[in-house]
């Protein structure tokens, strides 16, 4: 792709939106915990858009009672729409992939993938927020008899059926297309995908209306107790604004789900650490004082002065970058064994009783 070209071709449509202001996409904001109803919040950050850079303001609150972390105000559908367009696919797509790819890893998915051998043996598996089928993919090394179905909202659910990684690619939202498959499955895993949704009690509960009675629910979120949290602040990884509209305590998704009728049967805090909350820091950072600028969300491209400068100065970080990721995976198997471990996985059983 031609990004000057493509920028050019998609500036017009960005600067109109742009033009009637960016406090439209969000909802008033909320007085109340969206997860236990109390009026007892405080601020935790207010910050921008630190990877794409696209104009606008974000703050993320948290309940003093239950300790629910939150986008407030959060983004309205419209809001959704435009900080995600062009970010996993499209102008953006190329550049966020060896983001992405830095975290989830081969070996993660293994480890995902075991999480329910000893629970059971599933025949259908539907992967949601599955983007281009790379889990299923691995996960058949795992469970070569298992048939695997992907559920995203993006274009990349498409081209994952298409290139054989699932057997069927639904597109759209799981609440929207859970009556459909209510009951198919065995096994639905959701991969850091909870958080970004607008009603994760919602999500929950139509996660396990496709699951057969008996069946299994694997989540894997950023997990707001890590200490990293604390002395990183807006640079931590995992508040990701503003995608992420929810950070949960463990405590509260493990109610939630025995709210709705499940078992928890196992929890892991170490494994699902992703080993890239100083590198993560070090690129935000670089993003906010050396950004792009010529994406179409900015109005107008940089003249060759900065176009030359800002790649320069953006090399000569890159090896504070490159040490600070291999100081990360060097120190992840202690890392994981603190409370510096940064997400968490829970399988739970919905249903009848194991066996069942």
């Amino acid at each position: 792709m031609d990004r000057r070209a493509e920028a050019a071709r998609l500036r017009p449509a960005y600067q109109r939106e742009l033009a009637l202001g960016t406090e439209r996409f969000h909802h008033p904001r909320s007085a109340e915990c969206p997860w236990c109803g109390s009026p007892r919040l405080r601020r935790r950050l207010r910050t921008v858009d630190l990877l794409q850079r696209k104009p606008g303001t974000f703050v993320v609150d948290q309940c003093r009672d239950c300790a629910h972390s939150f986008q407030n105000p959060r983004l309205t559908p419209d809001g959704l729409d435009f900080y995600y367009r062009d970010f996993y696919d499209g102008f953006s797509g190329e550049s966020v992939k060896g983001f992405a790819d830095a975290g989830f890893t081969r070996k993660r998915y293994i480890a995902a993938a075991r999480s329910v051998l000893p629970f059971c043996r599933p025949e259908r598996w539907l992967d949601v927020g599955t983007s281009k089928g790379h889990f299923p993919q691995i996960a058949r090394d795992i469970h070569p008899s298992t048939v695997f179905d992907g559920l995203d909202i993006g274009e990349g659910v498409e081209e994952a059926e298409r290139l054989g990684r699932v057997t069927e690619g639904h597109r759209g939202h799981l609440v929207d297309l859970a009556p459909k498959l209510t009951g198919r499955y065995d096994v639905v895993s959701m991969f850091h995908c909870l958080e970004h949704t607008p009603d994760p009690r919602g999500e929950l509960a139509a996660a396990l209306a496709v699951l057969a009675p008996g069946g299994h629910l694997v989540i894997e979120v950023p997990d707001p107790e890590c200490l990293s949290r604390r002395f990183l602040g807006r640079w931590w990884m995992p508040y990701f604004q503003p995608q992420h509209l929810h950070l949960m305590p463990l405590a509260n998704l493990r109610g939630a789900l025995e709210s709705l009728g499940c078992t928890v049967v196992a929890v892991d805090r170490r494994e699902p650490h992703i080993p890239l909350d100083l590198s993560g820091a070090v690129l935000f950072a670089l993003n906010r004082f050396l950004p792009r600028d010529d994406a179409p969300w900015h109005p107008a491209p940089p003249g060759p002065l900065r176009r030359a400068l800002r790649p320069a100065l953006f090399w000569a970080a890159v090896p504070l970058l490159v040490a600070t990721f291999a100081f990360e995976q060097l120190t992840a198997p202690l890392v994981r064994r603190t409370r510096l471990s940064n997400a968490y996985r829970v399988v739970a059983r919905t249903g009848a009783a194991a066996g069942g």
